[in-house]
């Protein structure tokens, strides 16, 4: 009996051991860290969003010295982000998505319904009155790539609620005409 007792307490401390180990930063939501590449992925009202490669992509359209770039990835459900900067320079930065900003930083998530397109819904930032919503960092830009992070909260486009996107990362090739 003392043996299956003390065989008992190893058996605990030893699971306590690998359940403590384990790092709790692997959330699969962006964790504000990186995305694969051709990949945009985030947490969507606590929920995990990750872009399929083939709906996800970027512009940049420079005019003078001015730079406009736009990322998007959609998954097989019909949910996308959408992230546009208008405006920068083109090089990497933090720009701040808000009603007031010199840097027009736009974001939205959209859930797309097939069966009902007038069901479907956009929350979009920034919105009236909305002062600082989010942000978007870019923290590497080539001609060919783009990479960073991004979080929101967006307002309903028909409605009053808000939608949280958080721990959003890109990487992504731009595309070419």
């Amino acid at each position: 009996m003392k043996t299956i007792k003390q065989f008992g307490i190893v058996l605990t401390m030893a699971l306590a051991t690998l359940l403590t180990s384990c790092s709790g930063s692997d959330d699969g939501g962006g964790g504000g860290g990186s995305a694969s590449l051709g990949q945009l992925k985030a947490k969507v009202g606590g929920s995990n969003f990750t872009s399929m490669n083939l709906a996800t992509f970027a512009t940049k359209q420079v005019i003078g010295t001015t730079t406009t770039i736009i990322i998007q990835g959609s998954d097989a459900s019909g949910k996308a982000i959408q992230l546009i900067l208008n405006g920068t320079n083109g090089a990497a930065g933090t720009f701040e998505i808000s009603d007031t900003a010199n840097i027009s930083a736009i974001a939205s998530y959209s859930e797309v319904n097939i069966n009902n397109p007038m069901a479907s819904q956009t929350w979009a930032a920034p919105y009236d009155s909305s002062g600082a919503v989010g942000s978007i960092t870019i923290s590497e830009i080539t001609d060919t790539n783009v990479k960073g992070t991004f979080n929101f909260t967006g307002k309903n486009q028909n409605g009053t609620d808000t939608k949280a996107i958080t721990n959003g990362a890109f990487n992504i090739n731009f595309t070419t005409n």
